[in-house]
């Protein structure tokens, strides 16, 4: 367990405003969700060791970015652009990739949501 203790965070030069490092942060959790989940994907279909080895480890080290980020930036914010992008890149990954298509209607709750969740991580904060 004293390994575990022992992983560094990690770090960012301080020269880089807040927003970038926000919003890198939620682009490199994103993917790795993304990943993670394309691995499950593959993983219950097939059965593959590999798909399963792949989706383990992108979520370990996701938990890993996720909590250095949390050391630069806000745990709302960095949660909701996470989340915003990850069901943008489902969405497109499952039309190209899966072949996948919502009907009209359930798009555009998608599109409102989408709206919702973006005014939460954007929008400025009352003092």
């Amino acid at each position: 367990m004293s390994a575990l203790r022992s992983l560094p965070l990690l770090h960012v030069p301080e020269s880089w405003p807040l927003p970038v490092v926000a919003l890198a942060a939620m682009a490199v959790l994103a993917g790795l969700d993304l990943l993670g989940a394309v691995a499950a994907k593959h993983w219950a279909e097939d059965g593959s060791l590999v798909a399963l080895g792949g989706g383990l480890a992108s979520f370990v080290v996701l938990f890993w970015v996720y909590a250095s980020s949390l050391r630069y930036a806000e745990l709302a914010v960095v949660t909701m652009g996470w989340i915003v992008m990850l069901q943008v890149g489902i969405l497109l990954v499952d039309r190209m990739h899966f072949g996948s298509t919502l009907p009209t209607g359930k798009l555009v709750a998608v599109v409102i949501a989408l709206a919702a969740q973006a005014y939460l991580v954007l929008a400025p904060s009352a003092p």
